[in-house]
């Protein structure tokens, strides 16, 4: 029976994806590098050193240190949210679905914790997750599911017990990969990629999701 959700952050709970993008783009443009975004959608979902060494292995740049552009693309997309971060449609509906129907709580994110931190400040939603972890601090991040499988443990569930919320197709295969039901919420110009087959519910905004729904999964 399902007793407990574990969310992700970036593009589902908070519209933060196109702040990543202008973030990443501009630090880029120091090193020399124009990142299209088409090109950025290429390395959506996973942790921000591995965006960075992803396109550091591409473009070759030595103008910066991997290490210096990752922390610049974080302290610049953290000041993005904080002064224009908008909630997704949906957000408080969903914690208040959920907590109406005493379900254990969590979140899964490959943000780095500090930029996980201010983004529950900013939404004020911190208090509504009983688990809160971070792929910064696991060996690997999505779509390995280890991110997923800390988040449950530390909720004491079993993964056959969660329902993960998810807006990315690598997103998608981490939970999957943990054995949880996961229900995809993608952006707009991502909803027909034929990958998101694979969730067990596809919807188009948080707003959408209901007990009938629930009794899906």
């Amino acid at each position: 029976m399902i007793n407990t959700v574990i969310f992700d952050m970036d593009g589902l709970l908070i519209d933060s994806e196109p702040l990543w993008g202008l973030a990443m783009r501009e630090v880029f443009s120091t090193v020399g590098v124009e990142l299209s975004a088409e090109l950025a959608s290429h390395t959506t979902g996973l942790r921000t050193k591995e965006v960075v060494s992803y396109w550091h292995n591409y473009f070759k740049w030595d103008a910066k240190s991997a290490e210096q552009v990752t922390d610049e693309i974080i302290e610049g997309v953290t000041a993005r949210i904080l002064r224009e971060g908008r909630a997704m449609e949906g957000l408080h509906y969903i914690l208040d679905f959920f907590a109406q129907r005493d379900f254990k709580m969590g979140l899964a994110s490959s943000s780095p914790m500090r930029l996980i931190q201010s983004v529950l400040d900013h939404l004020q939603i911190g208090p509504s997750l009983h688990a809160v972890v971070s792929a910064e601090f696991e060996p690997y991040g999505k779509p390995h599911p280890a991110v997923y499988l800390s988040c449950a443990e530390k909720l004491n569930s079993s993964p056959l017990e969660c329902v993960a919320f998810e807006d990315s197709v690598t997103g998608m295969i981490a939970a999957k990969a943990a054995r949880m039901k996961v229900v995809v919420v993608p952006e707009v110009h991502r909803r027909e990629e034929k990958k998101f087959v694979l969730a067990d519910l596809k919807l188009d905004s948080l707003l959408e999701f209901d007990e009938r729904k629930l009794e899906l999964l």
